[in-house]
């Protein structure tokens, strides 16, 4: 800002001076205006996107095709590019003319994260006004959150010779195992990889470019050959968690397609990875939950069959035909998914809106409402309030939906929703009479997310030796989060001491029994 001191005593300097300031007010206001636009423009553009978004997501689960996966992430892309030009485009902006942003509530930053302290002295022993002692008034704290890249180090094992001094004799402590023999790789980085690929969906080819930025040359061949000699020895672990699962009186199942490289012409067929959940906590149940993954070369129903050869109990799955041969002999008791038959109806609402649809999704939301009131109640008093509350909405809902269907075209859109639900109805009704039944099949939807992720990190599985093994480290690192357990911690842990562990005691690393000799990852 000029002075008057500064101004010039000329009036036609006076006069240009004036000038040349109203051309930089003028130009200052076009950039203003420009950079409103832009980013009234962007914020409309990523509200768009978010809406998209939150769509696709709600189509994504259970869907067949793949597009919509590729979908999401072309648009999450896409709107993270606008949010870095919304921010960009803000900074640029003069300080006074940004507009007011939204208080928000700051949360603390974790207090487990390890501290370190800078601290910026004042530079002065007097004061600067008066040349006076200074003492000790208190001190402003600003915490800021910053990252320092994991470090890789080297384990020296080193094993002193002793030798007697009367005879020939050598002493000297025996090598301490590896969980790979003669392998570089220590639990610890053996443990990062497998969360890494598995957990964090990253493939092997960027884990190997993130080891270089550090400094470490660790080839993909090199990382799969270690993913392969762990998934080996942890392979007794994943039988136990297999055995703990069909242990269980009730299970929910289910399954995805994973495009896998067929061997020999390049191209890809679709196989199966099948999940069974043991998860009884919503009904009151201490029992450790776990979750057992199961691949295929196809969907063929022996292979589920095969799975379940042994089990007995309920079994609550989507609709699919190859679970029919199941429940035959009445061993195994089917359980419906209320979620998809709800989806019928929501999918048609969201196309095309109407009364049915309306009132139907208001009736099943009725009873997910009493499910929320009694979620984590003993089975007992969560079949008598099912049967006091639900089973006569139950009752009611059957009879309205027949109602219905009869007036309707059996071609139609919304008679296929309809018959969805009329065809599995005692299904759908058996959870009212049993307290341990779930309404839906959530759990091994949720069990099966992970897997849709990673699918867009990683395309296909190069074999069916390749789906195998994912199965395995899904089975362990999806078993080690239904228990609260650092997925990465755990397996570090037992790859420290498996090799040496008696097969006939791998139970004793399940993650409900050494969670507690666990540290940190």
């Amino acid at each position: 800002m000029l002075n008057t001191a500064d101004l010039p005593n000329d009036i036609e300097a006076l006069k240009a001076l004036l000038l040349a300031r109203d051309e930089l007010l003028l130009a200052r206001d076009e950039q203003i205006l420009g950079l409103e636009a832009q980013l009234n423009t962007r914020a409309a553009e990523i509200e768009h996107l978010k809406l998209m978004i939150a769509k696709l997501r709600r189509m994504q689960f259970g869907r067949k095709s793949e597009k919509l996966d590729r979908q999401i992430e072309q648009l999450e892309l896409q709107l993270e590019d606008l949010q870095a030009d919304e921010a960009e485009a803000e900074r640029q902006m003069p300080e006074a003319d940004r507009a007011p942003r939204r208080k928000s509530v700051r949360r603390p930053l974790p207090e487990h994260l390890p501290r370190d302290e800078k601290v910026y002295p004042p530079g002065a022993n007097a004061c600067p006004a008066c040349g006076g002692g200074l003492r000790h008034l208190g001190e402003d704290v600003a915490e800021q959150l910053e990252y320092v890249p994991a470090s890789l180090r080297v384990i020296r094992h080193v094993r002193p010779k002793l030798a007697c001094s009367c005879c020939d004799a050598i002493v000297q402590a025996p090598a301490p195992s590896r969980p790979i023999e003669r392998g570089i790789a220590g639990p610890g980085l053996l443990a990062h990889v497998l969360v890494a690929k598995f957990a964090d969906h990253l493939p092997l080819y960027r884990q190997a470019v993130m080891y270089a930025r550090d400094g470490v040359d660790l080839d993909r061949a090199l990382l799969a050959s270690w993913v392969g000699a762990a998934s080996a020895l942890l392979r007794p672990l994943v039988d136990a968690i297999r055995r703990h699962v069909l242990a269980g009186a009730k299970l929910h199942a289910d399954d995805t397609p994973i495009p896998v490289l067929a061997p020999g012409n390049g191209k890809t067929k679709t196989a199966r990875l099948w999940t069974y959940v043991r998860d009884d906590r919503p009904s009151g149940d201490t029992t450790p939950p776990a979750v057992w993954f199961a691949y295929t070369p196809d969907r063929k129903g022996i292979h589920p069959q095969t799975h379940l050869a042994s089990y007995k109990g309920v079994l609550q799955a989507d609709a699919y035909t190859g679970f029919n041969a199941l429940y035959e002999d009445g061993t195994i008791q089917e359980a419906a998914c209320w979620a998809h038959a709800r989806r019928k109806f929501y999918d048609l609402h969201e196309a095309r809106p109407s009364a049915l649809t309306s009132e139907a999704l208001g009736r099943i939301g009725e009873l997910y409402a009493i499910e929320a009131k009694i979620r984590g109640k003993p089975p007992n008093e969560r079949r008598q309030a099912r049967q006091a509350k639900a089973k006569p909405l139950i009752d009611d809902l059957e009879r309205w939906l027949r109602g219905m269907l009869e007036k309707l075209s059996r071609k139609s859109d919304t008679s296929a929703a309809i018959l969805y639900a009329l065809n599995l109805w005692p299904a759908l009704a058996r959870y009212c009479d049993d307290g341990l039944i779930e309404i839906d099949n959530s759990a091994a939807e949720r069990a099966l997310r992970g897997v849709a992720i990673g699918r867009r990190n990683y395309l296909f599985a190069g074999a069916d030796t390749g789906g195998e093994r994912a199965a395995a480290i899904y089975s362990l690192i999806g078993t080690a989060k239904l228990n609260g357990v650092d997925p990465e911690a755990w397996l570090r842990h037992v790859l420290a001491h498996i090799a040496d562990h008696p097969v006939n005691r791998v139970d004793e690393f399940l993650p409900w029994h050494c969670a507690g000799q666990l540290a940190p990852a």
